[in-house]
């Protein structure tokens, strides 16, 4: 039988299910030798079953209450005041009854108790639930204990609580309460204590908020705080807040606020050695904990007393390193794909890049820069090649390099920048001025047929191979692959069209005073695969237009029969044939394509949809082929413009005879810089489809419950399972509710090995008052109404509209043919998203910071593309 009652030294972490996250974390922190803990005890979640097993009524209106999604607040609202009412009117049943009182007579039932709510879902590593359910302080006497008791279990069922669960996907169901009843102390001053600093993330910066009177005033934020960051035995910062108000326990019972005395109220709260005694002890804590720890504490009779202890759930975690002092930087932010990886995703990445190691953390994967950047010649590559494709991570690290103590702790070793280009050979910059100086296309024919030719023998060869013979295969294949993703004369094609744009912008704005001039140039150029690909899906809606049946059944179509349903309608079978047409091509395609785990257009066609009603709504029939000449003409008409110009300065001739060279050279083969990505993902589902047969085996012999789960193990691991047949389920549970805490967070641009998250500013001294700083991608200004948008398959985009997004990878290009101008949080000059809005015309700004969170869906924007800023109209 399951005890009513339990004291803090009955309780551990084994304990969670009976006394909730914060009561286990009490029983933790009262074995810790030197610690004070004010005792106290918990009513267990075996006392709230009982109350809530003998309330007929509270089972209907849990089951009413789980119907509900998070958007019903209404309805949300009037099922959980019943519920409420019902728990907080229940009768305790006598044994509960009898073992509280018997508590509270050991403890004294004259003395002040602090009652506070502690659910099975609260105070853990992946959810704080922080404040969710109800606290009460300076209760006196039996009855009022027993009252807060019970109002207590009825605040699990707040608007709020109820709301949070929803969000975190917590069933209400299967959430208990436990209630913490804790002996109360009157501090003379009290707050909460981060053993990791919460603004930067740094491990090794103990952060400090003190106040006078009670914490809670802290928590709830009613009043200010002192703040102290210390750093191993040294206070490095203070801020010393004016403390008017305190709370203070109330003569009749309960809190009140009252004034801090004059001269009190600008005094640092807590004595230099008081802060470090308080560092010592919350180290102390983490380290039993084993994590960071958000700690309550208060200062009575010159001794500091633990009230509560909790993981802090909001930092990124740190990649596994040796102990040294490194800096990381996210490949994400570079590869336009923040989102969080799966496991088999972060180790098919890895095996494409084997010489340039990747570390990961938070289900992201990250470069170590530390020994380059531990070097002068290293650093100076590094500022050089990393600040145009993303200034926003060059300020970073930069700021990094001007902490001399910083830079001289970098370990050092094997530098990246060489290791990454060991694959290059010397017959890449031949191969680069043989490009330059015939610039013909030809050689594009020639790479596209090569590349056309090994993905024909992979398919004819893997289809062959089943078992364990698969995994070698593949293996083999991708470095045969990788040979011909780094043909130097692939890569001098995309040298050479890179250093156009780059000689055409830099002499246009010195000679003609133009900036960005290549970006209209670039419009319509041949050969790109990924501005290619939006126009044919403006072919697919020229055919669904049509046929007024399709477009209904687009309204509910499901991917499990799309075709089959699709076929027998009026004009099904042609919208099939030319959807078809469209996935073979693309179909490999698909948000987040670089993790090989994410459903692919083949796997769901409907997520196409939104992007070809939204084609159908906004662009006129033919809108594919009039959209790329009218690219094409108005790159022509640049030219010319560009041309006549410098004709007129001294030198004239020369200048536009250059001039029209390096418009030559860029339009042949600034396009071509798409389609390796390309290749990469069309290998990719070809491997995706031969692995998803290996994981139908292991449902069948019983390891896994669907194919899917195989996501959640290494490469190296699916193949063992497939080796022995032998696989503990438990791992791949265990990585699913990992994955699931990782995609809740938001990975750093650069992290360092302490888990500062440092963030890079940018200039803003040109700008408008107000507005929010990016990078200029593609040259323009437009004003019109944002579309917000976390998820391309959310992306109702109506005409003129201007898409603002987190992110856009090749997959996002079927929207662009819609809107008028871009903005995204994370990218840079030669992002898929940049290449693709200068080659459609739109007006871009890209690496706005949290662009989604201060731009609000529907409000009227203009996006100035030349400058690089977004103004809120």
């Amino acid at each position: 039988m399951n005890a009513y009652v339990l004291g803090f030294a009955e309780i551990d972490q084994t304990k969670l299910m009976e006394v909730g996250g914060k009561g286990a974390n009490l029983g933790e922190l009262s074995r810790i030798d030197g610690l004070r803990v004010p005792p106290g005890f918990c009513v267990t979640t075996a006392a709230y079953r009982r109350i809530i097993g003998q309330t007929p009524e509270f089972g209907a209106l849990l089951a009413e209450l789980s119907q509900q999604s998070a958007d019903d607040r209404e309805k949300i609202g009037a099922i959980s005041g019943r519920l409420r009412s019902v728990i907080s009117e229940a009768a305790i049943p006598g044994a509960i009854r009898d073992e509280i009182l018997r508590h509270l007579t050991k403890l004294g039932e004259a003395n002040a108790y602090a009652v506070r709510s502690s659910a099975t879902a609260e105070d853990l590593p992946s959810a704080s639930f922080a404040g969710q359910q109800d606290t009460y302080l300076n209760i006196r006497g039996s009855d009022a204990v027993l009252r807060a008791i019970r109002q207590c279990w009825a605040s699990l069922f707040t608007d709020r609580a109820v709301i949070y669960r929803m969000q975190n996907g917590f069933d209400h169901s299967e959430v208990y309460l436990a209630v913490v009843v804790q002996r109360m102390v009157f501090p003379q001053a009290a707050g909460i204590l981060f053993t990791a600093d919460p603004v930067s993330s740094n491990r090794k910066v103990l952060s400090i908020d003190a106040g006078f009177g009670l914490g809670e005033a802290l928590v709830s934020g009613l009043v200010n705080a002192d703040n102290y960051k210390v750093r191993e035995g040294r206070i490095v910062d203070r801020k010393i807040a004016a403390k008017k108000l305190a709370i203070a326990p109330a003569a009749a019972g309960g809190t009140g606020a009252r004034e801090i005395e004059p001269e009190l109220q600008e005094v640092q709260t807590l004595t230099d050695g008081q802060i470090l005694q308080l560092e010592r002890i919350g180290r102390t804590i983490e380290g039993h904990f084993g994590c960071p720890q958000d700690i309550e504490w208060c200062l009575a009779e010159e001794e500091f007393f633990i009230v509560q202890s909790r993981p802090i759930t909001t930092l990124f975690p740190i990649p596994e390193h040796d102990g040294g002092n490194r800096i990381y930087a996210s490949l994400g932010h570079q590869q336009m794909m923040t989102d969080a990886i799966k496991p088999l995703g972060l180790s098919f990445f890895r095996l494409l890049s084997k010489k340039v190691p990747l570390y990961d953390a938070g289900g992201r994967l990250f470069f170590d820069l530390s020994h380059d950047l531990a070097s002068p010649l290293g650093r100076q590559l590094i500022f050089k090649t990393w600040g145009k494709a993303d200034p926003a991570m060059l300020n970073a690290i930069e700021s990094l390099m001007e902490r001399q103590e910083f830079r001289r702790s970098l370990a050092r070793g094997r530098r990246y920048i060489r290791m990454g280009t060991e694959g290059m050979t010397w017959d890449l910059p031949v191969q680069a001025l043989k490009v330059y100086l015939q610039n013909d296309t030809g050689v594009i024919d020639e790479l596209v047929s090569q590349n056309e030719l090994s993905l024909q023998k992979l398919r004819q060869a893997i289809v062959k191979r089943s078992g364990t013979a698969l995994f070698p295969f593949i293996l083999e294949d991708l470095e045969q692959f990788k040979k011909i993703m780094y043909d130097p004369r692939g890569m001098g094609v995309i040298l050479v069209g890179l250093y156009a744009a780059n000689w055409i912008n830099k002499h246009m704005e010195t000679w003609l005073g133009e900036k960005s001039a290549a970006d209209t140039l670039a419009q319509s150029v041949p050969n790109n695969i990924t501005s290619e690909m939006g126009l044919a899906l403006l072919d697919v809606a020229d055919v669904v237009r049509q046929y007024p049946a399709v477009m209904e059944y687009f309204q509910h179509a499901s991917d499990e029969r799309f075709f089959e349903e699709l076929a027998p309608l009026e004009g099904g079978a042609a919208v099939q044939r030319a959807l078809e047409g469209f996935l073979d091509q693309y179909g490999m395609r698909c948000p987040g394509e670089i993790d090989i785990t994410r459903p692919r257009w083949s796997e769901k066609p409907t997520a196409l949809i939104p992007a070809i009603l939204s084609n159908i709504k906004n662009c006129a029939p033919n809108a594919a082929s009039v959209k790329f000449e009218q690219g094409r003409l108005e790159a022509e008409r640049k030219e010319r413009d560009l041309v006549s110009r410098l004709e007129k300065l001294p030198g004239g001739k020369r200048k536009a005879r250059k001039t029209r060279r390096m418009i030559s050279l860029l339009r042949h083969f600034i396009g071509y810089r798409e389609y390796p990505k390309y290749t990469f993902i069309q290998r990719y589902w070809i491997y995706k489809q031969a692995l998803l047969q290996e994981a139908a085996k292991l449902v069948r012999n019983g390891l896994i419950r669907e194919k899917e789960d195989v996501y959640y193990l290494a490469f190296d691991e699916f193949r063992e399972a497939v080796r022995t047949n032998r696989l503990d389920y438990r791992v791949i549970a265990e990585r699913k509710a990992q994955y699931q805490g990782y995609e809740k967070l938001t990975p750093p641009r650069v992290l360092t090995s302490e888990g500062e998250n440092v963030a890079g500013a940018y200039r803003t001294g040109h700008l408008p008052p107000g507005a929010l700083p990016g990078i200029p991608v593609s040259a323009g200004v437009i004003e019109g109404r944002a579309r917000v948008v976390l998820k391309m398959a959310d992306a109702v985009i109506e005409n003129g509209d201007i898409l603002v997004t987190v992110f856009t990878d090749p997959s996002w290009t079927p929207v662009f043919v819609s809107v008028k101008g871009l903005v995204t949080e994370v990218g840079g000059m030669m992002t898929h998203g940049a290449v693709i809005a200068r080659e459609y015309g739109l007006p871009a700004v890209v690496g706005v910071d949290n662009a989604t969170k201060f731009i609000r869906d529907g409000q009227r924007i203009r996006v100035n593309g030349t400058e690089g800023y977004v103004e809120l109209l």
